[in-house]
């Protein structure tokens, strides 16, 4: 699936070309790999990993990598350490009060209220072409990139965001994990990161963590997006609620326009 990239002189180049402009290959795996049962999956190119859908795609040579768990070998093993700064779209999902409901709950219920979360995200983000980044603890991190969903990831992004509040509105998870979402985009560092005995692909810099922070200041049930991500869903979802933040660690107040569920 993906492509090798041996341009020594020019590997930040080469991953700009594949972030923003994508490769055929890719497009068409993540395109197919969807519709196979699932997860976990490849975060980049979406293969299975585990039973039959995990079965077919291992025939075309597509493992979990022993390198990163959440890659498989085509992807984590074939694209070079580096990676380059381009625009994108990140989203994060936190559950509000995972301490209290884990001590609650004990530890198996808690993994077992979480591993539901967890799915319904996966399922909702990967339908909107989005890279799942982590799904660690309470929270979820997805990347919206231009060479993997096209030129209106930021419009991607946002509708996921939207669509992700809805889906844990609407299944067993309502009362039981309340989430709060933030969406933001610009400049960030994309590629795989690491040693050379494991790297992850990942986004790194200043509007991650801005978008990280505005989710743990989110509402259960609230979607916090920032003017660059809601002026691409402007005419489709208007918001009259605005918010302005001061976020840990930012010289700046951040604005937000909110978007929250009605109430059930």
């Amino acid at each position: 699936m993906a492509t090798k990239l041996e341009a020594p002189g020019d590997i930040e180049a080469a991953w700009r070309r594949v972030l923003i402009e994508g490769h055929r290959q890719m497009r068409v795996a993540r395109l197919l790999f969807q519709y196979l049962p699932g997860p976990p999956r490849c975060k980049v190119c979406n293969s299975p990993f585990d039973g039959i859908g995990g079965r077919l795609v291992g025939v075309l040579g597509f493992h979990r990598s022993r390198k990163n768990p959440n890659l498989c070998n085509q992807c984590c093993e074939s694209l070079p350490p580096g990676g380059a700064e381009v625009d994108i779209a990140v989203l994060f999902a936190d559950v509000r009060g995972s301490t209290a409901m884990a001590e609650k709950l004990g530890a198996s219920a808690f993994a077992e209220r979480m591993n539901r979360f967890y799915r319904t995200a996966t399922d909702v983000l990967v339908r909107h072409d989005a890279i799942i980044d982590k799904l660690v603890g309470d929270e979820v991190m997805a990347l919206f990139i231009p060479g993997m969903c096209g030129q209106s990831y930021r419009q991607r992004a946002a509708e996921a965001a939207l669509a992700l509040l809805s889906a844990v509105s609407d299944g067993p998870e309502a009362s039981e994990v309340p989430v709060g979402v933030a969406v933001n985009c610009g400049l960030a560092y994309v590629g795989n990161v690491g040693s050379a005995d494991v790297t992850d692909f990942t986004a790194l810099g200043d509007m991650v963590n801005t978008a990280a922070r505005l989710a743990s200041s989110a509402g259960a049930g609230e979607l916090l997006l920032t003017e660059p991500v809601y002026a691409a869903i402007r005419e489709r979802h208007p918001l009259a609620e605005t918010r302005t933040l001061a976020l840990r660690g930012k010289e700046a107040e951040v604005a937000v326009h909110v978007a929250r569920l009605p109430p059930s």
